[in-house]
């Protein structure tokens, strides 16, 4: 029996769609269903920000823009970009992807430098989240961009894209909760599809969970008697 209550998970929830077949009616219905359901924000990509901060209007829903997305290796100074747009259309928080072949070889200087860029672009604007797409990295690896991410004023880690490999695992969070103080958040994202892994996620120190199957998790706590 989990010790969590499931009536708080809604506020945990980024509701995500970023598909690159996306449209605006399925963007809107995206929006919808943040406020029907009280989620913490929808998770866009950053064309999308606009349209969003229009449907939400009067709403308690976030919105949340990702950048550098899903490679990661986009010029620093077009991630800063990017986010700084993304706020100043009503992004409050920013999900950018990490330099992972810098981190992969080695080069934890200029990973460093590439976050800081995003998180200094929007300071007082939006939070940061850094991507660092734990399935590229060995445990060293996850620890060092954990540090990494810190260190240059990141607000959150976060565990994966969904579009690279493997997603989010309750052993992953656990070590990022472990590797990073307090003050930062964890967010799962990348194969959080139903309520016993999101639960799972948040039990292992997640604070937040990205997923773009928020409506059938909430059907399944509606449906769930184990809860």
């Amino acid at each position: 029996m989990s010790t969590f209550d499931v009536q708080r998970l809604p506020a945990y929830v980024d509701h995500t769609l970023l598909k690159p077949d996306a449209t605006g009616s399925a963007i809107d219905k995206l929006c919808e269903e943040a406020v029907k359901y009280g989620f913490y924000s929808v998770c866009v990509n950053s064309q999308w920000v606009a349209r969003c901060h229009k449907q939400l209007e009067g709403s308690n829903v976030k919105i949340a823009a990702v950048v550098g997305f899903p490679l990661g290796a986009s010029l620093s100074e077009v991630k800063a970009f990017e986010a700084l747009k993304a706020a100043e259309q009503g992004a409050e928080e920013i999900d950018m992807v990490i330099a992972v072949g810098l981190l992969l070889a080695g080069e934890h200087e200029a990973v460093k430098a590439d976050i800081r860029q995003v998180v200094q672009a929007v300071d007082g604007k939006a939070i940061v989240k850094v991507i660092i797409e734990t399935g590229f990295l060995d445990e060293a690896q996850k620890i060092a961009a954990c540090r990494i991410a810190e260190e240059a004023g990141a607000h959150f880690v976060k565990t994966s894209t969904g579009f690279g490999p493997g997603g989010a695992t309750a052993e992953d969070i656990a070590l990022m909760r472990h590797h990073v103080s307090s003050s930062l958040g964890v967010k799962a994202s990348g194969g959080v599809r139903d309520l016993e892994t999101a639960i799972r996620m948040i039990e292992a120190g997640a604070n937040r969970i990205g997923t773009s199957s928020g409506v059938a998790i909430m059907n399944g706590l509606e449906s769930s008697s184990s809860y």
